[in-house]
Order: structure tokens, then sequence, then C-alpha cells
């Protein structure tokens, strides 16, 4: 394991008291050994009392962003099965947005820091299990109990783990009449002695929020409002009445915020409050009436019963919470897993901005108060759930009779599977998309999970995409049926988000599954910043989009089939055959015909063929035709050129499904050029990638990679010749 990036990352983290020895460490103007930490990590982590998980313990190594998450909200928080369900979706909205969970929790006297699904599943089922606050720890350990940490357990764990940024619900405070019982909750105390960032939805509502921020302040923590509003959010409420003390509007100022407070060494910790996602809070007066008269109930139980139930310190917020659900009528339980989704979100993502950071702080390149943004590609498009029914026999039997056949699930969207290709080949790009918050759109995040999925969109009350397709024995499409109403949702809004990504990106590429508005969006900010883009059809239906308005003139290559191409050329009132021709020769004619008047503005148009290949038409430079490069310009005095690719010859029995062939085909073609290679490597690369998707029951073969398709196996192979014609 490489612990020294380890330490070098998570440096400010480790306390100062274990500093000796002579290897040394500059940050700034400040030096300070490291050698004595490594050691202490060392022993930390593989000591009897801690087990890390294997994807945590390579994170560490590697210095990826983590993020610590509680468990009390799964042995105390929540019932079960909501619980688990909530404890999975959380970590997987975690790697979505890039960062590694790290769930921490007790089991049989060991802290376990990062937890595999049947640990997960032993703390949500598991009854009687301990609260682990700071107090509790030693004892806990000693008698080989498990339980659920509390946030300040959570903060001790992480902190001694290197992990600066830690995900929860709510934190802990002053009670309602603390100032008469002392009640005042061990996060608040941890906070201010233990420097981790913490992101909540503030403190539960039925607590008394202001001593609460009395008490952190007189703690020395620093509070910050995230989002647009300095209000201090209530937990099941994003108004509370009060304002907290700083703000930070978004991911990169947070993380700026951390890295401050790490460096400076205060050795206090951060609370960043998240305020609940506006479309799930609840009605705060309906709550705040809930939780009077759960009040009202614990006082009669303790004034009556208090020693026989024992609804007192640690066991009141549960208590309160659980009363609070039933009057509400499951009301905040629902908005309680939605904030701690939303927390999850928010926390990777700071995790992310705060190790750019910190990247640059070691490579010696301090950032400025811009934000950081990686210059990689940006994917545009749907994604769906592909039903794919595929028939036994070559022909279809229409007139309502069943054909015997196989019905497959799996997972497309022309946009997902250029994204899904693209990570296998070693170029992945930012995915921006839209999905419902349901089953399905659970299933795609786990499929997906090799992808950088941050910029897919999931919205509850509406439905993820779906697709069946209906396939002869043969392979070939012969129906399909979509519902699609959930791309409309890939607004211009929502892919703003991400502008600095597109004016950054190498090459972006979008589908004709996103809104007209949103590809004219595209457009503008692509013409603006030259950056090259790809414009795949999808359909025949969805083809003429970027063609509505003048946004086509900035696109660099479209990939339509003949048919899609004619449906361009008749948008534009360019002249179209009635009908397509069958014979290859016919084909290509035809292609080049609807094709020239487009190479007006577009600097290359790739024609896709099926099984006769590819149609490649553009300017020939240096003795062939340039695919596309925002640097390089087209030039009216070029001359107009087609070459036409054969596909890889592939037998009709070893064709399994067609209906991701030609988005691996551009997706391959992509990975070359962003690779630098020549334009035939790059279209060579694109006809093995699909060639792999043919033979593959998912629309993008899960045996591309960057071992199977590039430039020695291009190299590797014998190529059917290429034909050229001059289009001039």
């Amino acid at each position: 394991m490489h612990w020294h990036v380890c330490f070098e990352r998570h440096l400010s983290a480790i306390p100062e008291h274990i500093m000796i020895g002579n290897l040394v460490y500059t940050l700034g103007r400040q030096t300070v050994s490291v050698a004595p930490r490594i050691t202490q990590m060392r022993r930390f982590l593989h000591g009897t009392h801690f087990r890390v998980s294997a994807s945590v313990e390579e994170a560490l190594a590697d210095g990826r962003p983590i993020v610590a998450l509680e468990s009390t909200v799964i042995t105390h928080g929540m019932p079960y099965p909501q619980n688990l369900s909530m404890a999975r979706e959380v970590e997987e909205i975690i790697r979505t947005n890039g960062s590694v969970p790290a769930t921490v929790g007790i089991l049989t006297g060991r802290i376990h820091i990062g937890l595999n699904d049947e640990e997960l599943q032993f703390l949500a089922k598991s009854k009687n299990l301990v609260k682990v606050s700071r107090r509790d720890l030693p004892y806990v350990l000693s008698q080989g109990l498990s339980g659920g940490t509390t946030v300040s357990g959570t903060m001790i764990v992480a902190h001694k783990a290197g992990i600066p940024v830690f995900v929860t619900g709510g934190i802990g405070g002053v009670h309602r009449g603390g100032e008469k019982t002392m009640d005042v909750s061990a996060d608040l105390t941890e906070l201010g002695r233990t420097p981790v960032a913490v992101v909540s939805a503030g403190v539960k509502s039925i607590l008394d929020i202001g001593r609460t921020l009395e008490y952190l302040e007189t703690q020395g923590v620093c509070v910050a409002a995230f989002g647009e509003s300095k209000e201090f959010p209530s937990f099941f409420s994003p108004q509370s009445g009060f304002q907290a003390p700083c703000q930070v509007q978004n991911e990169e100022e947070a993380a700026r915020l951390i890295a401050s407070t790490l460096a400076l060494g205060l050795g206090s910790g951060m609370l960043i409050t998240v305020p609940c996602p506006k479309e799930e809070a609840a009605s705060g007066q309906v709550i705040e009436d809930a939780i009077q008269q759960a009040l009202s109930k614990a006082r009669r139980c303790f004034l009556f019963v208090c020693r026989s139930t024992g609804i007192t310190g640690k066991e009141l917020t549960p208590f309160l919470l659980q009363k609070v659900n039933e009057l509400t009528s499951g009301k905040s339980l629902q908005t309680n897993i939605s904030l701690i989704q939303n927390n999850a979100r928010v926390g990777s993502r700071i995790a992310v901005a705060l190790s750019k950071i910190q990247d640059a702080t070691r490579s010696g390149h301090l950032p400025r108060h811009e934000k950081v943004t990686a210059c990689r590609p940006v994917v545009i498009g749907g994604i769906n759930v592909d039903f794919i029914a595929k028939a036994r026999n070559a022909t279809i039997l229409a007139g309502g009779q069943t054909n015997a056949g196989k019905v497959r699930r799996s997972f497309g969207g022309v946009g997902r599977n250029l994204a899904d290709c693209l990570s296998r080949l070693g170029k992945t790009p930012l995915f921006i998309s839209a999905t419902g918050k349901d089953e399905h759109s659970e299933s795609i995040s786990q499929y997906c999970r090799h992808m950088d999925m941050a910029g897919v969109r999931q919205l509850a009350g509406h439905s993820t995409a779906t697709y069946c397709a209906v396939i002869t024995g043969s392979g070939e499409l012969s129906l399909g049926l979509g519902d699609m109403d959930i791309h409309q949702q890939i607004t211009e809004q929502h892919v703003s988000k991400f502008q600095e990504s597109l004016c950054s990106a190498p090459l972006v590429c979008i589908d004709g599954n996103v809104p007209v508005a949103t590809i004219q969006y595209v457009c503008q900010i692509a013409k603006e910043n030259q950056v090259a883009v790809f414009y795949e059809p999808t359909d025949e239906n969805k083809a003429s989009k970027p063609f509505l308005s003048d946004s086509w003139r900035a696109l660099t290559c479209i990939s339509p089939n003949l048919r899609e191409l004619r449906t361009i050329n008749q948008s534009l009132g360019y002249p179209v055959p009635a009908e397509l021709p069958a014979r290859l020769e016919d084909v290509v004619r035809t292609a080049l015909t609807l094709t020239r008047p487009l190479l007006t503005h577009l600097h290359c148009v790739v024609v896709t063929l099926g099984m006769h290949g590819v149609l490649l038409c553009g300017r020939r430079v240096e003795g062939s035709i340039s695919l596309c490069c925002a640097a390089h310009r087209k030039n009216t005095a070029d001359e107009l050129w087609a070459s036409h690719y054969p596909a890889i010859p592939i037998s009709r029995e070893e064709i399994v499904n067609v209906s991701g062939a030609g988005d691996s085909l551009m997706a391959g073609i992509m990975a070359g050029l962003l690779a630098g290679h020549d334009t035939d490597t790059c279209v060579r690369m694109g006809l093995l990638a699909a060639c792999f998707s043919l033979r593959s029951h998912e629309p993008v073969s899960q045996e591309i990679s960057a071992a199977s398709v590039n430039l020695e196996q291009v190299k590797a192979r014998s190529w059917p010749e290429v034909k050229m014609w001059t289009m001039n």
C-alpha cells in the first residue's frame, strides 16, 4: 500500500501529538514530521479493534475521496427494511458522485470502516444494538458488543482513519428544556474537538435550535449554510427561523472552507448544513405540531413511568422520531430518507472538490477561487431500461400470434451506451441525463458503477425511461416501443450546472433524446468555446432536432443512418428520394448526395450502413478524411471525399442483437480521436467495438476494454479494402 499518499492527503487530520521523527513534510511555510504518523496509522488500521474494508483501504492508499457514514440511522433511526434500502441507496449515491463510501459500525467488538452488504443487513435487522457515542466506545469494544456509531462516534473513527468528510442526516443538539436538564448531545462537543467536516440537514427540529447554535459558537465550531440561502435548516424543513453564521454556495466553496480549517490546525470540526429538497420537505407547521405532541407524551412517560420505560438520555431522540413519524402518517420518514440522500450527493461532491484542492496543494499549484474541473469528454443523452425480446425464428409472425423466443432486460439509451463504451475504453466521460426515482434507477446505478453518473438527475414522481425491442432471430430490429418522457427533463437548466465541464471538454457528444432547447444551448456553448460536438440522431423521428434552427452549424460531426440522413435533409428543405436503395453501390451514391449539402457547415458525417459498414464523408487532409478537431476548423478549399469502410465479417448466427452496435461504433471512433490516433485507426477501433457488441446480449459488450480495442489490436488484424470517392 502507498501509505505516504494516504498520509500526505490527510495530513492535517492527524493529531498533533504524534508528530515525532526525522522525515518531514512541508505544507506552505509549515514543516512537520510525517514518519511517525504513518506508523501510528498502520497501527490504527491493523489494530485488533479495527477492520477496514478493501475498498476503503485502497482509496486511502490511492488518495481518492472518501465519505464517512454513521450507522445509528440504520440501527436506531429507521425501521426495517427502510433502513437497509436507505443505507444501500446512500452508499450508491456517494459512489455515483465520485467518492468511496465508508459506513462505520461496530460488529462484535470491532470497529468496521466500510461495511459489505451482509454487515449492513446485520445492523439493519438486529435488535437491542448499542447506540455508540464517544463515552460508549471503550465499553462496547471491551464487551464484544455490536452497535451503530453516532455522529460523535463516527467523527472519532473518521478522523483517526484520515477521512475529513462525514455525511449524516441531522446532528444532535441541546434538547428542549436543556437549560434545566443539561441534556446536550455529545455531537456538539465532538464538533468542538475533532477536525472533521460534518454534512447534515442541520439539527433535528425536536431540539432547541437556538441554544444549539449558541453552544456550537461556544465550542468554536464553524457553521455554514449550503446553497442559496443563509437559513439554518431544521432537519425536516429548510426553514428554522435562525440564520447560520456563514454560507457556502456550492461544493467548491465548501471544500475551500474545509481545506482552510484543516490547514489552520484549529482542532475543531465544521458543520455544513444542507436544506432538505423543497419538493420533499414536509410542512414545518405539521412537523412542529407533531413534535409538540411527541414531547408531551415523552414528558408524561418521564413523570409517571420513567424508571420502567427508560425514555431518557440517548433513548429520547429515537422515541420522539418514532412518534413524529406516526403522527405524520409516515411523511417525516419519507422526508428523512430524502434529505439523507441529498446530503450524500452534496457530501460526495464536496469530498471530490476537497481532494482536488489537496492534490493541487501537494503538487505546488494552489488553486484560485474558480472551480477545478477535469478536461474530459461530456456525453448528454438518454438512459433507458431495455427489455429485449428476441424471436427464435428469422421472421416475426404478426396478427397477435405468440412468437417463441427469449426476453431479457438490459440497460441502454443512446447516451448511456456511448458513455458506457467510452468508459470501458478508458475515456470516462461526464454523463448528463435524467431518470425517475424508482426501482429502475436503482438497478441502473448498480449496473453503471464504472461510469461517472454525477450528471444524472433523479426525479421523484417521474418514471425512468423504458424501451421494449422486438428482434428477429437474425438479430434485426422489428419493432420498438418506448416510454421516454423523462428525457424532457434533461433541461437546459440542468445541463447548465455543468457549464464549466462543457467549456473545457475536448469533445461533447449529444443524442437525439435531448430536448431541442438543450441542444441549442449546448451548440451555443460549443460555438463560443470552440468545442467539438458530435450529434447522434438516435432515430428517424428525432434526427432533425438540431436542424430546426441554425444550431446545427455549430456541430462538428453527426452519425446518422441512411433514413435519418434523409430526414435531416428533408427538414432543411433539400430534395430527398422517396425510396431508399438496397444495393450497396446505390446506397453509397444516395448517401453521398444527401451528405454533400451538410458539409458546408459540418466537419464530418459518419453514415452508418449496418452490415455494410460505415461511410465517412468530409474533407481530405493530408491523404485522409479529417474526423474533427476543435483546433482544425474546416477550410472550404479542402476537397470533399468519402471513404467506405466495410464491416468486420460476422455470421448471422453470431449476431445476438444490433441495438448498441452503432453506439459502440461511434464511441470507438471518439475514443481513438481522444487518444490522438489517425482517422483510419479511429474508424477501425469503432468497427472493433461494434463487432464485440453485435455478439453481446447487452447493448455494449462487457468485453470492450482499452486492452481489446486499441491501436495494437487494429494493427494485428487484416482489414478489407477501403474504397474512396470524391464528392466535388
